[in-house]
Parts: structure tokens; sequence; C-alpha cells
């Protein structure tokens, strides 16, 4: 039976080396998972030697390269820092905002304490609105109708005035969670790059196709959010010559 192809197929990465050109020794291969998409351009400079005459006598390839791109549905940290920051990862801790989508009524004595979500810790102010959407202004003393003041541990008085008001109130917190990854990039020399291995692997009806690459680099990642659609990210990365002169391996069922 003939050999062909469909579907997205399976993407494995290995981290090879981190940011700082270190070798990773016993490294976690991660899967590129709920994939959508994979492509592998391999192409070559064409030259060609003309005489004479309107055609080529002989044409030879110059320089190779493989450009690859895979878009993907599952968000993973330690995807993200084996194909693309290869920096040091940070396990547990989370830092992002929380709003009170449903709104704060301002109590009597014009104080508002929001909850932060899983426990966390208030870290700072990102703003108050009113029903209008209308930027409350933030000051360090008494608050006036309109203003609002907040201290260290998230606590947010109103003025006298706003009692009884919906406020709407963002603010940015830490808080530990079970599984969280995190990391920080920082403006490195140029040349820096983590490098990482690729299998690729395809099948369908009992056939496979099989590209192992040897060493890889990525030099784009990509985030596209929609307001009803899931954000399907995008990397692209390039195959090297590993220290042995290899390139990838590739393997068909026929």
């Amino acid at each position: 039976m003939a050999q062909y192809l469909f579907g997205a197929g399976k993407v494995f990465a290995t981290p090879l080396q981190d940011i700082y050109g270190q070798p990773i020794s016993d490294a976690t291969p991660v899967e590129v998972g709920v994939l959508q998409s994979v492509s592998v351009d391999i192409s070559y400079d064409l030259k060609e030697l003309y005489g004479r005459g309107q055609f080529a006598v002989d044409a030879a390839r110059g320089k190779g390269s493989i450009k690859c791109k895979a878009t993907m549905g599952r968000i993973n940290g330690a995807l993200l820092n084996s194909i693309f920051f290869g920096g040091v990862v940070s396990e547990g801790g989370v830092e992002t905002i929380a709003q009170t989508m449903n709104g704060e009524v301002i109590a009597s004595g014009g104080i508002v304490k929001p909850t932060v979500p899983n426990s966390g810790t208030f870290v700072r102010d990102l703003g108050v609105t009113n029903t209008k959407a209308v930027p409350l202004v933030r000051v360090s003393g008494t608050p006036e109708a309109g203003q609002y003041a907040v201290d260290a541990t998230g606590s947010y008085t109103f003025a006298t005035a706003d009692v009884g008001k919906t406020v709407f109130i963002s603010f940015k917190y830490s808080a530990t969670v079970a599984g969280a990854k995190s990391g920080l990039v920082t403006n490195l020399d140029m040349g820096y790059t983590p490098e990482f291995a690729v299998d690729l692997m395809r099948d369908y009806k009992g056939k496979i196709m099989q590209m192992d690459f040897f060493r890889c680099t990525s030099n784009k990642l990509a985030f596209n959010s929609k307001q009803d659609d899931y954000d399907l990210p995008e990397f692209e990365f390039q195959p090297m010559a590993d220290d042995l002169g290899r390139v990838f391996n590739w393997t068909t069922s026929e």
C-alpha cells in the first residue's frame, strides 16, 4: 500500500545548551502539545555556470538552509524555556493581575480591601475605575470625591462622598501555584543562543515519516490573542550541523 501523510504529527524538543552556552545534562524532552501544524522548508542556493549560450551548462548547490515552523495549542513553560528562552526556570511562583469584575461597593468608612486570589500577596495598584469606566485619581493624602489612596497591603481608601458607589479595582499580586513556572529575560550580549534537538514524527495508517534534527535554535516565538478564540503560539527554528557534521536524519516506511 502506498504511503500518505495526514495530520500535524508529533514534535518533541530536547534542550542541549542554555542561553549561556552551558551543556544541559540529563535534559528533559518536552512534547509540543496540541500540535496544529508543522512546516519544514529545505532549500539551497543554486549556482549556475554559463557559457555563451542562453542556458546553464552546469549547476551546483551552494549554501543550504532549513527553516521550520510549528504551531501549538498547549502552553508549557518548560517547553518555552527549552526552545527559546534558555534561562533559569523558577517553580511555583506567579505574579499576575487581578480585577474585581463585578465591582466593589464602597462601604461606610470608605475602606475597600479586595480579596487577593490564590491566597496571594498584594504587590501594587493598577488603577480604579467607576461604573462608567472613568479612572479615579490616586492620591497620597486623604481622598476627595473621585479620588482614592492605597497602602502597601492593598487596602483602598475612598472619599466619604463616594460611599455606596461601585468601583472596579485592578492590582498585581504574587502567589504560590503548583506547577507554575517563571523566568527572567535579561539584556545579554548578542550571540547568546540556547540550542535544542527536535524529533518530528508523522504516522498515518501504520506508516511513518520521521525527521530527527540534531541541533537547532529558534529565532521567533509569537503569541496572538483573540477575543473569542484560542491562542495558538507559533515558533520558528532552524536546524544546523552538530559537532559530528550531522544535520538531520530522515526515515520513511516506504
